[in-house]
């Protein structure tokens, strides 16, 4: 497939991805801070990863359906509910395998990490193992940056080196101290995939520019 044709391909799975959030009533200021955080921290990290298209494909679709269980099942048990509605729904425009990666990217964004135990993550092969952990790993810090709901971080920038990843942070609304917290407690998964520490680093407006 060429890439423009692979670009229309995902941009008509993506409206899909909207009408699912949309219908399980998701929280769209959230999820929109979220999704953007992770993207931004997979594009930092390219030179880590060294993942593709497909892959920052499947870390938005699972940035939009983190918290689709929600609605159903209320914040308890949210992750394990929003995964079943994506293996399920015949409304996203998903193959199986394509279900069953976005699928555990989202089922891993909280609580336990990925387990051969779990049977959409066995169902995986080696690779694609490896794929949704890294992810899963991403999205887990920018969920985690955002605990509030209330996008207090305006913008991250992420770098890596032999021993660290370091996540800096643009403080928009202080104080962030619950969003710090989330952060780090979630930032096991990433840390122990890539063998590093993780340092968050914080700044306030003109401290940081780092942005243009």
């Amino acid at each position: 497939m060429k890439p423009n044709e692979n670009e229309k391909h995902r941009k008509n799975k993506l409206k899909y991805v909207f009408k699912l959030a949309k219908d399980c009533q998701y929280e769209a200021k959230h999820t929109k801070q979220v999704t953007r955080v992770a993207l931004k921290i997979f594009d930092d990290l390219q030179n880590l990863h060294r993942m593709g298209s497909n892959e920052r494909f499947y870390l938005q679709c699972a940035g939009i359906l983190h918290d689709i269980g929600v609605h159903t099942e209320g914040a308890k048990g949210h992750h394990k509910t929003s995964l079943n509605i994506i293996l399920t729904t015949p409304i996203l425009q998903f193959n199986n395998k394509e279900r069953l990666i976005i699928g555990s990217i989202v089922r891993y964004h909280r609580r336990a990490l990925p387990s051969i135990k779990h049977d959409h993550y066995k169902a995986l092969n080696e690779n694609e193992r490896e794929r949704v952990s890294a992810l899963a790993g991403i999205l887990r810090i920018a969920d985690g940056l955002d605990y509030s709901h209330k996008r207090h971080i305006g913008n991250v920038e992420a770098s890596f080196n032999d021993h660290k990843i370091i996540i800096d942070c643009l403080v928009r609304r202080p104080p962030i101290k619950k969003e710090l917290k989330s952060a780090a407690n979630k930032s096991k998964l990433l840390g122990l995939f890539y063998k590093r520490e993780l340092e968050f680093k914080l700044h306030r407006g003109e401290e940081f520019s780092g942005w243009s």
